[in-house]
C-alpha cells in the first residue's frame, strides 16, 4: 500500500493540535493586522484582473479537467517525463519519501565539492525539511525568494503559500536584517524599496559565487521534459541560469500532458496568486544546452505521501492544487489565526486537506476541522478543488472520540426505530431546561453550544400536529 510522509523530517506536522495553536495566534494582535491586510490586498487584486476574463469559469473547468486527466494517467506521464528529461541531457531521481529525497540532494551536492547552495522558493524543499538536511550535511542553503529570506534569517517559519513572510511587517523586517544580515547600515530605514536593495546588495554576490541552486517546480511537460518556475523578482531566474549545476525537486503530481495544457495554468496562476495578469519571470528549461545554463541537471520526483493521496478517490483532487494561495486569502479562519496554527507547511483550506492526507489523518486530526465549510475557498480556487467535501470526507476517517461514536450508535439506534424516535421527540421537549439556546448546559456538554446555538424546540411537533388532523 502507498506509505504516507514518514515522521520526524520535514514540515508537515504540527508540535500542536490546531485549536491549542490557534487560541494562541489569535491573541496577537499585530499578526491578526498583518495577515488581515495582506490578505484583503491581494484579494481585491486578485479579484480585479479575474473580473478582466469573461471565460474565467471556462478555463477553472480546463484546469479541473487537465489535472483529473494527468492523476489518471500519472504513472504514464511520468516515465513520459523521465524519458524527455533523460533524452535532453538530464538525470531524473525518483525519492519515495522525504529522507530519500534529502538523501539524493545532499549527496548531489557533496559530489560537486560545493558547501553552499542558492535556493529558489519551493515548497516541497520546505516539505521535506531540506535546507536542515543540508546543514546537517555541512552544505549552507540560501534562500533567494525576499519572503523565504526574511523567514531564514528571523529564524522562523513559512506562514503563506505564495508569501511566506505575510505575518511580518516592514518594521520587523527592518529588525531582522539588522540583526542577521551582515554589513546592514544601522540607519536602515523600513521603506520597502530601502528594505528590498540591502536584500538585493547580499544577494548578488551570492549568486555569482555560488555554483549550486537546488529549485521546485511549478509544472513540468511531459511531452518535452520542460520544467517551468513562476516568480516575481527575478531571483529564480538567477539561480536557473547563473549555477554549474541545477537540482530541481518537483512533487509527481506537478506535471502536465502538453504544452497546451500549460498554458490554461500560465493563464491561472497569476490571477488567483498574485492577481496579475501574467508573471513578471517564466522560467523555462528542458536539460541541459552546452554553453548556455547550468551544465548539470537534476530533477527529483517526490513522492512523499502523493501515492496515498492518489489512492483516496475523494481525497485525491487535494493533488490538483497549483499552490496559488487563493483559498488562503478568502478564508476567514486562516486571515484571523495566519498560517504557524496549521502545523504544517500548506496551511490555510488546502493545507488542512492535503496535509492530513500526506502524513495520514491521525497524525493530523485536528485539522480537518479547521474550518467553518463556508465554502469561499471552494469559490476562489482555481482548478475547482472541493475543500469543503474534503474536509468532511476526511473528518469522517479522524479518530473519533469513545464517547461520541457512543452517541452516534444511540442516535442512530433510535432514528432506526419509530416508536423510539417518537418518545425522543417528546423527550427533547426538555431542552428548554437548558435555558435560551442551551447556554445553561453544565460541562461537558457545554463545549457544543459555546460556539453554536441550540435550537429552541417546537411548542408543537409534526406529529402531534398530523394526529389532530
Amino acid at each position: 500500500m502507498p506509505a504516507t510522509a514518514p515522521p520526524g523530517v520535514g514540515h508537515l506536522r504540527g508540535e500542536e493540535p490546531f485549536p491549542v495553536a490557534a487560541r494562541r495566534a489569535l491573541a496577537d494582535s499585530q499578526l491578526r493586522r498583518n495577515v488581515g491586510h495582506a490578505t484583503t490586498t491581494i484579494r481585491a487584486k486578485s479579484g480585479a484582473v479575474i473580473g478582466e476574463l469573461p471565460d474565467w469559469e471556462h478555463l477553472r473547468a480546463a484546469g479541473s479537467a487537465i489535472k483529473a486527466d494527468v492523476l489518471a494517467r500519472l504513472p504514464e506521464l511520468l516515465e513520459q517525463l523521465e524519458a524527455k528529461v533523460t533524452q535532453a541531457g538530464g538525470v531524473v531521481h525518483w525519492a519515495a519519501d522525504a529522507n530519500e529525497a534529502n538523501r539524493i540532494v545532499t549527496d548531489l551536492v557533496s559530489a560537486t565539492g560545493s558547501d553552499r547552495v542558492i535556493k529558489v522558493k519551493s515548497m516541497a524543499t520546505q516539505e521535506i525539511g531540506l535546507n536542515e538536511a543540508l546543514a546537517d550535511a555541512g552544505i549552507e542553503p540560501v534562500e533567494t525568494d525576499l519572503a523565504e529570506l526574511i523567514v531564514q534569517l528571523g529564524d522562523d517559519r513559512p506562514s503563506h503559500i505564495l508569501v511566506p513572510a505575510i505575518h511580518r511587517n516592514r518594521a520587523e523586517i527592518r529588525e531582522i536584517f539588522l540583526r542577521a544580515m551582515p554589513g546592514v547600515d544601522p540607519a536602515l530605514t523600513d521603506e520597502p524599496a530601502a528594505l528590498a536593495a540591502v536584500a538585493r546588495r547580499y544577494l548578488r554576490q551570492t549568486f555569482l559565487s555560488t555554483k549550486v541552486a537546488v529549485s521546485g517546480a511549478n509544472f513540468a511537460v511531459a511531452e518535452t521534459g520542460t520544467l517551468a518556475v513562476v516568480e516575481s523578482e527575478g531571483n529564480g531566474r538567477m539561480c536557473l541560469t547563473l549555477p554549474e549545476t541545477l537540482i530541481t525537486v518537483m512533487g509527481i503530481e506537478k506535471v502536465v500532458p502538453t504544452w497546451r495544457d500549460l498554458e490554461v495554468f500560465l493563464q491561472l496562476l497569476p490571477r488567483a496568486s498574485t492577481g496579475e495578469r501574467m508573471n513578471p519571470y517564466t522560467s523555462m528549461w528542458t536539460g541541459v544546452t552546452p554553453g548556455d545554463g547550468p551544465q548539470a541537471f537534476h530533477l527529483v520526483l517526490l513522492d512523499n505521501g502523493r501515492s496515498a493521496v492518489l489512492a483516496d478517490e475523494v481525497g485525491r483532487q487535494a493533488l490538483h492544487c497549483i499552490r496559488c494561495s487563493a483559498c488562503l486569502n478568502v478564508c476567514p479562519v486562516y486571515e484571523r489565526t495566519g498560517g504557524h496554527a496549521y502545523g504544517s507547511v500548506y496551511p490555510g483550506p488546502i493545507g488542512a486537506v492535503l496535509s492530513p492526507q500526506l502524513t495520514g489523518v491521525a497524525d493530523n486530526a485536528s485539522l480537518p476541522y479547521a474550518s467553518s465549510l463556508c465554502g469561499a475557498c471552494y469559490d476562489a480556487c482555481p482548478v475547482k478543488i472541493n475543500i469543503p467535501e474534503l474536509l468532511v470526507h476526511l473528518r469522517d476517517q479522524v479518530p473519533h472520540p469513545r464517547g461520541e461514536s457512543v452517541a452516534m450508535a444511540a442516535a442512530a439506534y433510535t432514528m432506526d426505530r419509530p416508536r423510539l424516535y417518537e418518545a425522543a421527540q417528546r423527550a427533547a421537549r426538555l431542552s428548554r431546561l437548558a435555558g435560551r439556546r442551551g447556554r445553561g448546559l453544565p460541562p461537558p456538554l457545554n463545549g457544543w453550544t459555546a460556539s453554536r446555538d441550540l435550537p429552541d424546540p417546537p411548542a408543537q411537533t409534526f406529529r402531534d400536529w398530523w394526529a389532530e388532523r
